[in-house]
């Protein structure tokens, strides 16, 4: 799941720390760091191919809504079958 709030925090943090060791003056060149840092994680994250929070927690109620229909069916087979039997 990409979480690009977490990629900004990473990259901050990131960036922070070569940004104390810079001259004063050189915070211009701090903020370019950062952009660099966070597009190249950003770059990273999506060669890993991986899926937003959002699509994960649609994905997760599909899969409730299938489980449960999977569930009634179960139960409907089962009757079926007894009443077959019977």
């Amino acid at each position: 799941m990409i979480d690009l709030k977490f990629i900004d925090e990473l990259s901050g943090r990131l960036s922070g720390g070569v940004a104390q060791v810079l001259p004063q003056g050189a915070k211009d060149l701090g903020q370019d760091v950062e952009k660099n840092i966070k597009a190249v994680l950003h770059a990273s994250f999506e060669k890993l191919d991986l899926v937003t929070r959002e699509e994960f927690d649609v994905q997760t109620e599909v899969l409730a809504r299938t489980r449960a229909k999977i569930d009634e069916l179960e139960k409907l087979v089962t009757e079926l079958e007894q009443a077959l039997k019977d």
